[in-house]
């Protein structure tokens, strides 16, 4: 058995869970900052909000294309 091969998808795989989550949870608690703040902050709040399920879902779609071999 090729253990570095092992090593090397469980790194990949604790990465790519922590980069979903976090980014999901850092966008919803700047959806929630965005809903309290006022002022011209919260369009800025708001988008970077967008832009960090963005990422999530990016992630996301990526992880599906490696793992369905019908995409590649």
């Amino acid at each position: 058995m090729d253990w570095f091969a092992l090593v090397v998808v469980a790194l990949a795989t604790l990465v790519s869970a922590l980069v979903v989550v976090g980014s999901y949870g850092l966008g919803v608690r700047l959806l929630a900052v965005a809903a309290d703040a006022a002022g011209p902050r919260q369009p800025l709040v708001r988008s970077t909000a967008y832009l960090c399920f963005g990422v999530c879902a990016a992630a996301v779609l990526y992880g599906i294309y490696l793992i369905v071999p019908a995409f590649h």
